[in-house]
Order: C-alpha cells, then structure tokens, then sequence
C-alpha cells in the first residue's frame, strides 16, 4: 500500500483539527496509508524528508518560517509543497511541484497529485527554458498511440495548475492515447501574449520534444519521476529508449477557461498551417477540439461578469461595447465563437447543472459552429462543472469514448507521421 506522509511547518495559520480531517479524508478516498505530523522548524522537515525509510510520497505545507521556504527549491525528491496562502514565483526543485493559494482545501488537492504521481508515472517534459513551460507526458501500452493534449482551467489564474487534470491523464492513457498535460504560464504573472504564445509552443513541441539541443540543456531529458520508476511497458522493445507518437491523430481537449485556450490554439494553427489545414506545418495534425465546460463567448464573458471578471483581467481590458465591433481588440483572435469556422471536428461539452453562463455559451457555440459548417458534437449530460473532468461520472465517460472513437483510425488520405520521444 502506497504510505503518504503529510508534513505541517512551523506557523502554517490554519486549524490542526481541521487539517487531520482533511487528510484522513483523502487518505480513506484515495485507498492509501497516511501519516500527519506537525513539525518544528525547518531541520524536523529535512530530517523527514531525508528519512531513508520514508514515505512513498510526502506533502508539505511549508507555512511562513524563511528557512523552511528556502527548502522548497532544493532537489529533494517529488515532494508536493502545498502554500495554503497564495505564493507567487516559487520554484519547486527537480521532481518536485508547488501548489498554491487553493486555501486549506489545497491539502486536498496536495494528496491527490502526489499518490497520482505514484500510480502513473510520466516524463515530464520541457518546451521552453521557463519553470512553466513544461508538459506530463503519459505513455500508454501501445504502439505509436494518438495523442491527447489536455489543457487545464482556473480562470487563467496561477493558483490553477496541470495537476487537476491528473485523473484525466490516467484514464485516457488507459484507453491507449498518449497524453500530453501541458503547464503554462498564465496571463495575471505574465501576460496575454505569454500565454497565448506557451500554449501554441506546447502543441508544436509534441514534434520536436525529441530534439536534445532544443531550449535549455537536457531540458527534454528531466522526467518528473526517476527514469527507473517508469514502467518498462511504456518503452517498446527495440526502440532504445525512443517512443513512437502517431501525430496524424492528435485531439486538443481544454477545460473551463482552458478550453478557450485550446480551440484558440487550434484555429490559430489552422491558419497558420502550410498545405494542412489542421496541423502546424510540419507538426501535429488536430483531428478533434474539445471543450470541456469551456468559456467559449468571451465577449459576453466579460459584460456577464464571469469568474468575478476573470475575462477582462486575463485579456488586459474590458470587452468593446455593443456596436464597436472586434477587430481590433484582443477578444477577435481569443474568443473562439468569434473564430469560426475551426475547420477541425469539434465536440462541446457540457454539464447541466454548471454556471448557467457556461451552458448557454456552449450552446451557442455549437449552434454557430454547425451553421458555420464545421462537424460539431454536442454533449449535455448531469453534472456540474468539475463532473466533465471526473473519470468516474457518465459525462466523462461518454466524453473519453467519443475521444478515442475520434482518433481510432487515421484519417482517410492522410500518411501517417510519428515522432520519437527519448530520454
């Protein structure tokens, strides 16, 4: 049985009680062995982290103490700093990862990544010399698998990561689709642009990952986990290492604010594409856009308020007023209702019973898709806005189905390309 040991630092300003709670519900629902202790100062906290008989995965909430901190940098393992506070600019040491400002319910959120990353190795992988600028890439049993890239949400604030997109991660590659879980950096650190630009680069990177000089030195090579906890199933014989992806089936799937973000990427590549019309000149070809409970009216977006104003917030500015048209604003190339056609396969998804907002902009969405012309699927089904990326609700499971029906086969008079992902 996986043991999960959760360390609490001096001066971490919440309830004991109430974080014992927490983690034995998590540890109950999780199906593991868990152990919560409270320690001293900083040399308590290494000294468990170093323990050479320790856990199979630590969860530290470092609280306020300086020394403490200076830990969270410092290469000592997969260990998941939890900040219950909102910490910018961390940067967690090799292997590591660092969540923030999800309150005392980041706890929760904290265990799960980490018995996550014990269940389902990835490699993680980098596509730009920045921390974020990484991707979990999730390798299935199969031979030269399609490709899901999966493109989380949180109302593109930096207190959202990748992580909740783990579940997702495992029960696609369990279908047999490679999965590419892309971090990036989100527009209230750094920009519009940046983000805009990390995930067009992640996209593109599932062709060139392979490529040892690209970016920063060895950047490709560093996997989230020791190559030796890899299981060897995802390494093909004969293959030296080198893992064969078929990218003329590659599906963009987003959630909520990452949906936006997805069929953005998708339309942009599409028009950038030289002689394909659904792939990044010489990269990946988009077979299938999915959006799960996406933002996709990001104009109506903003005038509605939506995520407490998160869409003027992320864009730089409020949206134009009724009759000053798009064309030179930022929401013409973002909103993806106003992007149409795609020209790419889309399904939309959406729970019943989420924002109502939401519901009607993926209806009208796919309303508008359709009559623009493109093949549009429209998925509404119980659950509420995190039941689309839950593997164990219906929704989810007729959205994966339709997910790997869409890249069962290559599509007709298409040649099949693959490239290798090394260590």
């Amino acid at each position: 049985m996986i043991e999960v040991l959760v360390v609490v630092g001096p001066g971490v300003v919440a309830d004991a009680g109430l974080l014992e709670e927490i983690a034995a519900r998590e540890f109950a629902a999780a199906g593991v062995s868990g152990t919560l202790v409270h320690a001293r100062d900083a040399s308590h906290v290494l000294s468990l982290l170093s323990a050479p008989e320790g856990a199979g995965c630590v969860v530290v909430l470092p609280g306020p103490s300086g020394e403490v901190r200076s830990l969270i940098g410092r290469d000592l393992g997969a260990v998941v700093w939890v900040d219950v506070e909102r910490a910018d600019g961390m940067t967690a040491g090799e292997g590591a990862t660092h969540l923030h400002g999800r309150g005392v319910g980041g706890l929760a959120w904290g265990i799960r990544h980490a018995v996550h990353r014990v269940r389902h190795p990835s490699r993680r992988i980098a596509y730009g010399p920045l921390p974020e600028q990484r991707g979990e890439l999730y390798l299935p049993d199969a031979d030269e698998p399609p490709v899901v890239m999966l493109i989380h949400g949180g109302y593109w604030r930096s207190i959202w990561a990748a992580d909740i997109m783990g579940p997702l991660c495992a029960d696609l590659a369990g279908r047999g689709l490679a999965v590419w879980n892309l971090e990036y950096r989100r527009p209230d650190l750094h920009g519009w642009d940046a983000t805009t630009a990390d995930v067009a680069a992640g996209l593109a990177a599932l062709a060139t990952a392979h490529a040892p000089d690209a970016h920063a030195p060895d950047a490709h090579a560093s996997d989230g986990l020791p190559p030796d906890v890899l299981p060897s199933s995802t390494i093909p014989p004969g293959t030296d290492g080198a893992v064969a992806l078929d990218l003329t089936r590659v599906a963009v799937v987003g959630h909520s604010a990452g949906a936006q973000l997805a069929l953005r990427a998708v339309a942009d590549a599409a028009g950038e594409a030289a002689g394909d019309a659904h792939a990044v000149a010489g990269g990946p070809r988009v077979v299938l856009a999915v959006s799960l409970a996406g933002v996709l009216d990001l104009v109506e977006g903003d005038r509605r308020w939506v995520g407490t104003g998160a869409v003027g917030a992320a864009l730089g500015g409020r949206a134009p007023g009724r009759g000053e048209g798009q064309a030179a604003t930022p929401y013409a190339d973002a909103s993806p209702l106003l992007r149409l056609p795609l020209g790419v396969r889309q399904l939309i998804v959406q729970g019943a019973a989420d924002d109502l907002d939401l519901v009607d902009f993926s209806r009208r969405y796919a309303r508008a898709a359709a009559e623009a012309g493109d093949e549009v699927t429209y998925l509404e089904m119980p659950g509420d806005h995190f039941d689309v990326i839950n593997p164990a609700t219906p929704i989810w499971q007729a959205t994966a189905e339709a997910i790997a029906q869409a890249l069962e086969a290559p599509p007709k008079g298409i040649k099949r390309t693959t490239t290798n992902i090394t260590e």
